[in-house]
């Protein structure tokens, strides 16, 4: 049996505007509007469900989505750089940045690894298969869907920073058999004219 999921990134918020590791923060005015705008392109499925985050349950709400928290889906687990810029961690502390960025096992904020990330999401991909119930859609984090990709197409751990996932976007992953296709990147909306 094939199972399909379909996994929408959140959409703009502060946080994100001013790369913060982790930052739980509601969407911004841009954000809310274009999570408005693009209800009507969401495809239906059987289940659906979301990351914990605030930034995830917004973004469900204005696409207009009914969706069950999952805890396996939460953002990528940063310690004490949660909610921190990148260059002021970067700035701080470069030698554990250097680290963190080279070594998918080291957690020097405190946090998850990468490795423990990746395990995680696909532990809970992998739980999906045989499930009766239709397609699967949910609201995650970048980070996280991203990780879905590595462990989907078992690339190793430090391609996960080659992936880069846009916000209001839906990754694909289809798969039987241990065996799973990646469709990335179809945004939701057209981009809206400047």
């Amino acid at each position: 049996m094939t199972v399909r999921v379909m996994l929408i990134s959140p959409a703009m918020n502060a946080a994100l505007r001013e790369a913060r590791f982790a930052g739980d923060a509601p969407l911004d005015d841009s954000g809310l509007r274009q999570a408005r705008a693009a209800a009507d392109a969401v495809s239906a499925a059987g289940r659906r469900l979301r990351g914990p985050s605030l930034r995830c349950a917004t973004t469900a709400d204005a696409l207009g989505l009914r969706c069950h928290p999952e805890h396996a889906l939460r953002d990528w687990e940063m310690g004490r750089w949660s909610g921190a810029r990148l260059t002021e961690v970067s700035a701080d502390e470069p030698d554990r940045v250097a680290a963190w960025l080279a070594d998918p096992s080291a957690a020097p904020h405190g946090g998850e690894s990468l490795l423990e990330l990746c395990a995680r999401v696909g532990a809970w991909l992998d739980s999906l298969r045989g499930s009766d119930d239709g397609p699967v859609l949910g609201v995650a984090e970048p980070a996280v869907i991203r990780a879905a990709a590595v462990h989907a197409l078992d690339l190793p751990p430090q391609a996960f920073w080659r992936l880069d996932v846009a916000p209001l976007t839906v990754t694909e992953l289809s798969g039987r058999s241990g065996r799973w296709n990646l469709r990335c990147g179809r945004p939701l909306a057209a981009e809206p004219e400047t």
